[in-house]
C-alpha cells in the first residue's frame, strides 16, 4: 500500500492584523497548538487567538516549504487577496507597479478587512 503524503502551507490571521505564514503535515494540530500558545517564543503566541486565512495542500514537502517561503515574501495586501480568494489580483500585486499597489491596497484597506473578517469569523465560532 503506498502512503499519501499531505503537506499544508497557511496563513493564519492574527488578533493584531498581523499574518503568520507556515507549513505543517498536520494542519488541524498546528493550528490548535497556535491557538493553544503550545510555544511561547512562537510569533503567535501574544496574538492570540488567530485564524486560518488560507490554506494551499502539497504532495511533496520540497514543494510546500518553497511555497511557504514565497508567501513569506508576498505584501499584507498580497496575502489578503489570497485570503479572499482574488487569485485576479496577486499578478498585479507582484508587479513593480506602484500605482498598482496604491489602488489594490485603497480597494483592499488590508488592515480593516482583516480586522472585519477576524470579527466576522470569531462571531461564528
Amino acid at each position: 500500500m503506498v502512503k499519501i503524503h499531505q503537506y499544508w502551507v497557511y496563513i493564519l490571521c492574527c488578533k493584531d492584523g498581523t499574518f503568520y505564514t507556515g507549513v505543517t503535515n498536520n494542519l488541524d494540530r498546528r493550528i490548535a497548538e497556535h491557538q493553544n500558545g503550545r510555544n511561547p517564543t512562537c510569533y503567535t503566541f501574544s496574538r492570540r487567538p488567530v485564524i486560518l486565512g488560507y490554506a494551499s495542500e502539497y504532495r511533496y514537502i520540497l514543494d510546500a516549504i518553497r511555497s511557504e517561503k514565497q508567501i513569506k515574501k508576498w505584501s499584507q495586501a498580497k496575502k489578503l487577496a489570497a485570503i479572499h480568494g482574488g487569485y485576479g489580483l496577486l499578478p498585479g500585486l507582484s508587479k513593480k507597479n506602484f500605482a498598482i499597489r496604491a489602488v489594490s491596497r485603497s480597494l483592499l484597506d488590508t488592515r480593516s478587512a482583516l480586522l472585519e473578517v477576524t470579527q466576522c469569523k470569531m462571531e461564528l465560532a
